[in-house]
């Protein structure tokens, strides 16, 4: 099959999909792009070559509205192409479209985006988690070979394990943010999300690396598949990440951990103390870092004035990042947030002296039905569990551990930073033993 003819087949199905996952087709524009790399002989030997990537619209592709699924910027179209995406197209790799999301990566459940909620295509009438929604539901979907998404707090392993697909987060540094429209910049990171944990690896080697307009980047050597180590890992299991899931996810992760026993691993059993502090430090951080991002959407140079035109949940943490930034809250609460996130990472990166990965559920709770009303509470109740990863800037990823009553479980695999490719083994061997 030629390229033009694989671009052509995910375009058919996604003119026909009502998953709501892409929002952003150029038929057009991808053709073309796909007649110009088959006539690239330099490319043909790329590792991406020929492979369809969907791009979840926060991060910049040259000549898409990167709207970040807000009305705030939907005049805007991208003069440039964010790092990553400059090495998706220089190993070969074709952009279909911008895919869905939570409006400015302000969500955990898909719904809050101006063009509408995302489908979850393995769980019918279910949230596909956010706020990389449309990226999840585009690969479970199959309209796409791979997709790009941001973590902030989870929003990669979120829907990853709501939809069934695999997701990784990489450490803090190890893949470029320019190009990225944060939502808070201390713990943003760019990932993939994929139909198996070895395009999980093979994508990000190509995005990974030190970038000169990201002062935050570090070079790190390739990832390289060596999944015969797994069964020497020790695989530590939080007590307390357990104890905060539903029954019914907690015996699926058990079933997966009893995975790692079989193929010889040590469990250890750990203790962390900080996880009831983790939802309030992450989103005080969180709502101060996004009112100061924020502010470039004044709609003078682009787009509207933000607060003008944003959903609720966007205009909720503006509100309240404005609040506690102020001089006389900032020692209460955002200067104290800080504090709590030393002593958290601390505390972490101590559990990785005794194991080389950490296992747990990715989300505590089954998705809830689209539509429902929750409170700002029970929603980011869905995070509990994947935000200690962006606090502490350690690596994460996902895998499918099995459904429940026609929803997917992912299981989590947590590694210590720059444990990248230990964790993207444990998933590749996982997978392939589950």
């Amino acid at each position: 099959m030629t390229i033009i003819d694989k671009a052509l087949k995910y375009i058919e199905k996604i003119e026909k999909s009502d998953e709501n996952a892409i929002i952003q087709l150029d038929k057009e524009k991808v053709l073309n792009e796909a007649k110009e790399l088959e006539n690239n002989e330099k490319l043909k030997n790329k590792p991406l070559y020929g492979k369809i990537i969907a791009i979840k619209s926060n991060i910049n592709v040259k000549g898409y509205n990167i709207s970040c699924a807000s009305k705030t910027l939907e005049n805007y179209i991208s003069a440039y192409d964010a790092t990553v995406v400059k090495k998706i197209k220089s190993q070969g790799g074709l952009i279909i479209g911008m895919t869905n999301m939570d409006e400015f990566a302000s969500g955990s459940s898909g719904e809050t985006s101006y063009y509408g909620a995302t489908k979850n295509p393995n769980a019918e009438g279910k949230i596909p988690g956010g706020s990389s929604s449309g990226s999840a539901s585009a690969v479970a979907g199959d309209l796409c070979d791979m997709a790009l998404g941001s973590d902030t707090g989870g929003s990669i392993r979120n829907p990853a394990s709501h939809c069934g697909v695999v997701g990784f987060k990489p450490s803090y540094g190890v893949v470029s943010r320019q190009g990225l429209c944060d939502l808070a910049m201390s713990f943003d990171q760019i990932g993939p999300l994929t139909k198996s944990a070895e395009d999980a690896l093979l994508l990000t080697n190509i995005i990974k690396g030190k970038d000169l307009s990201d002062s935050t980047t570090v070079e790190t050597p390739k990832f390289e598949k060596n999944e015969k180590q797994v069964k020497k890992y020790k695989v530590g299991i939080v007590k307390e990440f357990m104890e905060v899931s539903d029954e019914k996810i907690r015996n699926k992760i058990e079933e997966g951990i009893e995975v790692f026993k079989d193929m010889g691993c040590k469990i250890v059993e750990l203790n962390y103390k900080y996880t009831d502090l983790a939802l309030p430090t992450y989103y005080l951080i969180n709502y101060v870092e996004f009112f100061s991002a924020t502010r470039k959407y004044d709609g003078r140079r682009y787009g509207y004035p933000i607060e003008e035109v944003c959903g609720e949940e966007v205009l909720r943490r503006i509100l309240i990042g404005k609040h506690i930034s102020e001089q006389e809250f900032s020692g209460k609460y955002y200067k104290k947030a800080l504090y709590t996130r030393k002593l958290m990472k601390n505390e972490m990166l101590k559990l990785f002296n005794d194991v080389d990965i950490i296992v747990s559920p990715t989300v505590p709770k089954l998705p809830h039905n689209i539509g429902k009303e929750l409170t700002p509470m029970e929603m980011y109740s869905y995070d509990v569990l994947t935000v200690p990863t962006n606090i502490c800037g350690i690596c994460a990823g996902v895998v499918k551990c099995g459904n429940i009553a026609g929803n997917p479980v992912g299981l989590q695999i947590q590694g210590k930073p720059f444990d990248d490719e230990k964790v993207l083994n444990a998933m590749i061997e996982f997978e392939k033993q589950y």
